[in-house]
């Protein structure tokens, strides 16, 4: 069968879907994989993995009605010039649009994934007209491409309930895995440093994602004189939400945290990370850089929002803070530094719940069995046997 699975940034597609692109092709599929932002090098480790890399044109955060219906209009053609037989969506715009596609290109099956709701449903968010405008659109495309799918996949209960509480997806369409997924062999344990105690937060530089909480709560501990590192990961953004980067150099500058920008690797901080901190009010899947903080070892301080929720064992694993409270977040960090016996053994209960919960090669196995792909391709290589 011949398989596109279309994202949006080429990282993604390689960091987070390299193990399904893995095993859909070694069922003996012709996987293509379309991303938005394909260099040579990132095109290179999806041939490694044996499916074959497509770029396609998607503005993933704008709203341009035209620019979508032609971008819209170009996909459909890519899936026609390969017959196409089945696609795979994730993330709001591709499912939305991919799957308007599919059905251009008269591809017979398709499924979608989101993994997190992002702004249009985020509380809060419907204030002015314009916001209220742009939610009811992108709810509304979602209603109609979820009609063209055979299912769709969330990563948490809470996004399952406002799906098919808003109509959007009827109860009977939609399936839950429990997030991306962590290879837990890549992300391997590794002891945790307390000398002294530093915590790390690796996320795009938006507000949503709680940097300024982060920061905020580290300045409360700096000016407290508690000897700690604060390590933050990760690029400006240019949506509306993005922290610019003027700011962040002042955090620089203050000696609030050491910023290294975005990283290829971030395992390398992790192994200098004591605890793991993610305050975020965005409206998460389930956090891919907290799996890989928990495969590492590491205890978690996240907040108690939906998908966040679903990383931490409260108390036992690290600890839920409230969206914005950042005396809680900074009482929290001061726990780890007075308790610091406290980090390797939290770390250890957070790494054993990434394995149990968050296995990618098991949540892998239970999303090919929601999509149908491993009968379809037994029966496959079935037929090839009676043809010959």
């Amino acid at each position: 069968m011949r398989i596109a699975v279309i994202g949006t940034v080429s990282s993604s597609m390689v960091g987070f879907r390299g193990p399904l692109l893995k095993r859909l092709v070694g069922l003996g599929h012709e996987v293509y994989a379309f991303a938005i932002d394909y260099d040579e090098a990132a095109a290179e480790r999806v041939r490694d993995l044996g499916a074959v890399p497509v770029s396609y044109a998607l503005n993933r955060t704008g709203v341009n009605p035209i620019a979508d219906l032609k971008s819209t209009y170009e996909l459909s053609r890519k899936l026609k010039s390969f017959s196409i037989d089945f696609v795979f969506t994730y993330f709001v715009k591709p499912v939305v649009f991919g799957s308007f596609a599919a059905r251009m290109a008269g591809v017979g099956t398709c499924y979608g994934m989101l993994p997190g709701l992002g702004y249009s449903f985020e509380k809060g968010k419907e204030s002015t007209t314009k916001q209220k405008l742009v939610s009811a659109v992108v709810q509304g495309l979602l209603r109609r491409a979820s009609s063209l799918n055979e299912k769709i996949v969330v990563y948490n209960l809470e996004d399952e309930l406002e799906l098919v509480e808003r109509n959007i997806v009827s109860k009977g369409k939609i399936e839950r895995v429990n997030g991306t997924g962590i290879d837990t062999t890549e992300y391997s344990f590794s002891p945790c440093p307390t000398q002294p105690v530093t915590f790390a937060l690796a996320a795009r530089l938006i507000a949503a994602k709680g940097v300024r909480d982060y920061v905020s709560a580290a300045r409360a501990l700096k000016e407290a004189n508690v000897d700690c590192r604060f390590i933050l990961l990760g690029g400006c953004d240019d949506t509306p939400d993005g922290i610019p980067e003027s700011e962040v150099r002042s955090w620089v500058d203050e000696g609030l945290v050491e910023w290294p920008g975005k990283v290829k690797d971030v395992r390398p901080w992790l192994e200098q990370t004591s605890v793991y901190v993610l305050p975020s009010c965005y409206r998460e899947g389930v956090p891919r850089s907290s799996q890989e903080a928990m495969a590492m070892g590491r205890a978690i301080i996240t907040t108690d929002n939906p998908g966040c929720r679903e990383t931490v064992e409260d108390g036992k694993t690290g600890f839920l803070v409230p969206p914005h409270d950042v005396d809680t977040l900074a009482d929290k960090m001061r726990y780890f530094i007075e308790h610091p016996e406290k980090i390797a053994s939290m770390g250890l209960a957070s790494r054993k719940l990434a394995e149990k919960k968050f296995d990618v090669h098991r949540i892998n196995a239970e999303l090919i069995e929601i999509l149908s792909l491993e009968s379809t391709a037994l029966s496959g290589q079935e037929s090839e046997v009676f043809k010959s």
